[in-house]
């Protein structure tokens, strides 16, 4: 891990695959930025295993190259991240869409205190050609607006590609994916983390290549909103169970005392089944919401609120049981009535409806009451205090 080199404030870092077509377009106005503007910076290319020269090209013109070691966009920007030697980073791709000779904007925040400066391609213009429609109307702004709901980063393009950052603050995110995710992970965890957010317009021209950009609209995507996903487990999980589980349960606990009828349409037993399989899987959907987080802020994927490690402290895998077995028990004793009216009759025929009426109910204390304790368990274990894993010590010779 290189250190900063203290008289560097600024690395400009173009993470390349095969960009030789355009490379040098891009460095020589990044270079002109930096003489233009008297800061101290360098040039840095990323280069993720390219074929075509381009690393011979950007050696020719005085740019420093670093060779990231595993392939994929995220994985050549973390390795520039950590070869990057100025305090702040701008990055951008290095096809000649980004505008290099105008980064006063993005310096002028970083130096003000901003953590991370987004650019916003749609505030500063967007040229005819350079964004397909299906990207420009469709998938940015249906991602920005899903990243902007569930993490409030307070920017208007999530995606943009030109963005400049504080070294060490980003360094300190312990970014993790490899892939086209990398521009999602670093706006989602810079907003878990409070840090301050800021963004600026900028343009966006068509690249120069002439072969097709590595960027897949659908799979990439798909990547972007799974990885949104998972990193909003209360959007993923809490909202959805809780409206199932409480829309099922009180289905089932008000028609357990019998039908109803509403705008002369009748719900009933067979209404009933199928609500008590509505609460199951918001129910379910809530329990995998708990071991999601616990696993997830124990091996800091997820920051823990204050307010959820209070409610950590308080949980314990015993009070989990008990509630467990709470509503187990419940569930049999139910039953154990409904067999007992059963036997009053000589367990002769029944009325079909009366029955399912309280099967159902004995059917789902039982089955909360298991899952429960299954999760209570599996808690445990994922909480068991573990011993620190410590480097072996150096044996001098």
């Amino acid at each position: 891990m290189n250190d900063a080199d203290a008289s560097l404030e600024l690395t400009i870092l173009m993470p390349c695959l095969n960009e030789a077509e355009t490379l040098e377009v891009c460095i020589r106005k990044a270079q002109g930025f930096l003489a233009r503007t008297g800061i101290a910076g360098e040039v840095l290319i990323s280069d993720n295993g390219s074929t075509d020269g381009s690393q011979e090209i950007a050696r020719r013109l005085g740019a420093r190259v670093s060779d990231a070691p595993r392939r994929g966009y995220g994985a050549a920007l973390i390795n520039g991240i950590e070869s990057a030697r100025g305090r702040y980073i701008i990055m951008g791709d290095a096809d000649d869409s980004y505008d290099f000779e105008h980064l006063e904007p993005f310096v002028e925040r970083l130096r003000a205190g901003a953590d991370l400066v987004m650019g916003n391609r749609f505030q500063g213009g967007i040229a005819p050609g350079a964004m397909p429609p299906l990207h420009r109307y469709l998938g940015n702004p249906v991602l920005s607006g899903i990243g902007q709901l569930f993490f409030r980063p307070n920017i208007g393009d999530f995606h943009c590609g030109l963005r400049g950052f504080n070294r060490d603050r980003i360094r300190d995110l312990d970014l993790q994916t490899t892939g086209m995710e990398f521009a999602s992970e670093m706006v989602v965890k810079a907003s878990l983390a409070r840090y301050q957010i800021e963004e600026v317009p900028t343009t966006l021209k068509k690249d120069g290549r002439s072969r097709p950009p590595h960027l897949r609209s659908w799979h990439d995507g798909w990547r972007h909103l799974r990885f949104l996903l998972l990193f909003a487990p209360r959007w993923l999980f809490v909202y959805p169970g809780l409206v199932a589980f409480i829309l099922g349960a009180v289905t089932v606990a008000v028609l357990t005392f019998g039908g109803v009828e509403i705008a002369g349409v009748g719900f009933d037993v067979t209404t009933m089944v199928y609500a008590s399989a509505l609460c199951v899987i918001g129910y379910q959907s809530l329990l995998f919401f708990w071991l999601t987080k616990l696993f997830a802020t124990q091996e800091g994927f997820l920051p823990a609120s204050d307010r959820y490690r209070s409610i950590v402290d308080r949980w314990s895998t015993e009070r989990g049981i008990l509630l467990g077995l709470a509503l187990f028990v419940a569930g049999v004793v139910v039953g154990i009535v409904q067999v007992v009216r059963w036997g009053s009759i000589d367990f002769g025929q029944q009325n079909p409806a009366e029955a399912v009426r309280v099967a159902v109910p004995s059917a789902l204390g039982i089955v909360l009451g298991f899952q429960t304790l299954m999760m209570s368990f599996f808690s445990g274990v994922l909480t068991t205090p573990r011993r620190e894993t410590v480097p072996e010590a150096t044996i001098e010779g």
